[in-house]
């Protein structure tokens, strides 16, 4: 099967917003472009829905129901001979180095105080701050000194049974006891500015989308390698029908459906 590469035609969420905006007798684009900004814990909270609704979606429809289908997902993903897609947090971390290789200087990590992984367990004030998201699971938001960087920290919910059996299973978890609704960590997102134009807010977002096209177009490419196991077929479909995947593009689409109302709102100044 040829490798999927990504299409240049692949519409983001946030230039469709800005176009029902003008279709609805909105504010024009080049005026919001100028004059409209947003504080960094506007455009953070924007981003980091747009990451729950998408990781959500993954863990729920693609990992949980691809394993009732038979489908395999693992740590170990990328690795020879091993036939599976990357389970949610690897899936998160394929995001976040896709932002990385890009230009907007926007920060994603994972952590917890319970992690799989030990560099991934939060230290000083974000180990503090995380006490409280764990308490109200509201977000925080702080500047980091060290690093020059303004900081929010959103609580990171087992939102799937795929979530707390990995953890709970995993040969070097520190905790064994998960459950479905528990604050199994907080995913930490970084911007050096306070506060940003519309053009910044729509460039953070559609690094994000890009993203998550990056890691899901990889996941999609690993499964035309695969020889031993029944390759899923790739179109419109979703695992809950059968040995199906969602192409990236119909992903994607089902991520803005869910997100585009909230997002909308902050755009437009509807708070």
């Amino acid at each position: 099967m040829k490798k999927i590469k990504e299409q240049p035609f692949i519409k983001s969420l946030f230039f469709l917003i800005t176009l029902s905006v003008i279709s609805c007798g909105g504010v024009p684009e080049t005026t919001i472009s100028e004059e409209k900004a947003f504080s960094v814990e506007e455009v953070l909270e924007m981003v980091s829905t747009q990451n729950d609704i998408t990781r959500t979606l993954y863990t729920k429809a693609i990992v949980d129901k691809g394993k009732a289908q038979g489908m395999r997902f693992d740590e170990d993903w990328r690795k020879d001979r091993i036939e599976a897609g990357p389970l949610p947090a690897l899936f998160l971390r394929g995001i976040s180095n896709s932002i990385r290789r890009g230009p907007v200087p926007l920060g994603l990590y994972l952590g917890s105080d319970f992690p799989v992984n030990n560099a991934n367990k939060f230290e000083g004030k974000q180990s503090a701050l995380f006490e409280k998201i764990k308490k109200d699971q509201k977000p925080q938001f702080f500047y980091d000194e060290s690093q020059q960087l303004h900081t929010a920290m959103f609580a990171d919910i087992a939102v799937a049974n795929a979530c707390v059996t990995c953890h709970n299973e995993h040969s070097q978890t520190a905790k064994t006891d998960w459950k479905l609704g528990d604050v199994m960590g907080a995913t930490t997102w970084q911007y050096p500015k306070d506060s940003l134009s519309y053009k910044d807010a729509i460039d953070v977002l559609n690094a994000y989308s890009k993203g998550t096209i990056d890691i899901y177009i990889e996941y999609l490419n690993e499964v035309a390698e695969f020889k031993e196991s029944e390759k899923p077929i790739i179109g419109e479909r979703w695992p809950e029908e059968g040995n199906y995947l969602p192409t990236a593009e119909v992903f994607l689409d089902s991520v803005n459906k869910l997100s585009s109302y909230q997002t909308l709102k902050i755009l437009v100044g509807d708070k």
